[in-house]
């Protein structure tokens, strides 16, 4: 109990020597050719801010900045084989950076004690279409560690330093301005993360990637990506996942044919237990980006996780895994749209249902699929792998 209190009142008086040295450093000119770009807290080089990184690295000629990723010193290994210049997340030399940058580009929030800085630009790319109810539109907030009222008086006040928002589409435009309490800019462009998945591709690109996971090259991908529960955790920022999904009776009945990638949200921080799964289940949650899981995969396994909408855009099978719609639909986040009636695929309660259901998974067919073609011209017509053009020219152009 004393260890606790003594580590709290170090960070507490840590952050407010930061804090106070942030202030002095933003009253310094902005360096009006600095980027810093930042994915999931620093844990990731991926998604919108990595499209939106590389597509100025890769037209250096019209784009000349200064390109930084900020990264937490406990996931440097996610610039492993990468050529990016970083600063580790928190320390001094982040602080300068931060301070004195004229651009933060990132998809997720950045912590509350940070102040922006006048004439610096804050471009927020989010990381998802939303299907579950998001800040200011939530009725009850089951996280640890605040309440309610608490958790959305912070999230808007955090929302309100963003200068540009990135939407993926109309119907994700409508939402942010009001979850968000958003008047500023929203950039509607598509997201620049999928820009990746239309680029030209051959099937030995695909391969080389299965031999890299150390796949069978000869088996078909299915992507197994749940989302958080509120209401699970360990910590603030550390949440539990029952995998109710049985690996061994998928390996029974398709493990001839399917291997499975399993990729946890971020914020999950349980080791799934793959035991007697060696060669067909592979635990790549910590895997640098999750583009490259979508082009290998054949069929997404999924609950309420934002990824089917980027998945969607690939006009590829999706099953929804959901044994617990109730509790999630009615007393943890609820959805905003008729999530039973609208989704693009099955919605199912158990491993035996998921097995039929991936047999029978020859039988899709996009072209001849009305929920799915409906489904596709809501959510993902702004996908074509023009997003990150988009918004590299309405802000640097």
């Amino acid at each position: 109990m004393m260890k606790s209190f003594i580590l709290k009142k170090c960070r507490s008086s840590l952050i407010r020597v930061y804090s106070v040295l942030f202030k002095i450093f933003a009253l310094l000119p902005r360096n009006n050719k600095l980027i810093l770009f930042e994915s999931y807290s620093g844990k990731q080089f991926s998604c919108n801010p990595r499209a939106i990184y590389e597509y100025l690295q890769e037209n250096k000629d019209q784009y000349d900045y200064k390109l930084i990723w900020s990264i937490d010193k406990r996931y440097l290994s996610a610039l492993d084989g990468v050529d990016a210049p970083y600063i580790k997340r928190f320390s001094l030399k982040w602080t300068w950076y931060m301070a004195t940058a004229k651009y933060w580009i990132t998809n997720s929030r950045l912590p509350l004690w940070i102040p922006k800085p006048k004439n610096t630009l804050y471009i927020q790319t989010w990381h998802g279409t939303p299907l579950k109810k998001l800040a200011n539109d939530m009725d009850e907030v089951h996280m640890p560690g605040t309440t309610t009222e608490k958790y959305k008086q912070n999230f808007l006040q955090e929302a309100n330093k963003w200068d540009f928002l990135i939407s993926p589409n109309a119907y994700s435009t409508e939402i942010f301005k009001r979850a968000f309490q958003f008047k500023k800019q929203i950039l509607e462009t598509g997201y620049p993360r999928n820009d990746y998945l239309f680029s030209p591709k051959t099937n030995d690109e695909k391969n080389d990637i299965k031999q890299k996971l150390g796949m069978d090259i000869n088996k078909k991908v299915i992507l197994y990506a749940p989302t958080w529960r509120d209401n699970l955790y360990h910590k603030k920022g550390a949440y539990k996942f029952d995998i109710h999904l049985n690996l061994k009776k998928l390996k029974e009945h398709l493990g001839e044919e399917y291997v499975v990638i399993l990729r946890m949200h971020y914020l999950v921080a349980d080791v799934i237990d793959l035991e007697g799964l060696e060669n067909f289940a592979y635990d790549l949650s910590m895997y640098k980006d999750i583009r490259e899981l979508y082009f290998v995969s054949d069929i997404l396994i999924t609950d309420y996780s934002s990824v089917f909408f980027d998945f969607g855009s690939l006009k590829k099978p999706i099953i929804f895994f959901v044994p617990d719609i109730d509790i999630y639909r009615d007393k943890l986040r609820g959805f905003y749209y008729n999530f039973e009636s609208e989704a693009p695929g099955p919605l199912l309660m158990t491993t035996e249902e998921v097995i039929k259901s991936v047999d029978d998974v020859g039988n899709f067919a996009y072209s001849t699929n009305d929920k799915y073609q409906k489904f596709h011209s809501k959510f993902c017509y702004l996908e074509a792998g023009e997003s990150t053009k988009r918004v590299v020219k309405t802000l640097f152009g």
